[in-house]
């Protein structure tokens, strides 16, 4: 299932992440996104997702890189772009229990989801 995440820093250096409020990885965090639709490319699932999840409007950018997770009887293919906030308020919403740009210092102290820090090393985030 193709899914886009994106990596949004802020002008501290800090890491946009969600707390997860629905399966998979419920009250983990992770960078926002989500499946992209019929019919739209991920750019526009990047600026979907990230408007639904953060309550900010987003440029993406670069891909940074591609990772596989398993789900629930399938393959997530996540395609994380780096993305520039453009407007909006933030908050949380859609699937979101929270939403918090995180200093990179605090990463190790959060529930992430499985494979984040690692994600984040091999695309040079991190």
């Amino acid at each position: 299932m193709r899914c886009v995440g994106a990596v949004v820093r802020d002008d501290a250096g800090r890491i946009l992440l969600v707390r997860r409020g629905r399966p998979p990885s419920a009250g983990s965090w992770s960078v926002p996104g989500g499946r992209v639709e019929p019919g739209e490319d991920d750019a526009a699932a990047v600026v979907r997702e990230l408007r639904e999840e953060t309550g900010l409007d987003v440029v993406p950018g670069a891909l940074l890189g591609t990772v596989d997770r398993p789900g629930p009887g399938c393959v997530y293919e996540i395609h994380d772009y780096a993305a520039t906030v453009a407007g909006g308020a933030l908050r949380a919403g859609d699937d979101a229990d929270d939403v918090r740009f995180v200093p990179v210092a605090e990463l190790d102290g959060l529930p992430l989801v499985p494979g984040l820090v690692a994600a984040l090393v091999s695309f040079g985030v991190l």
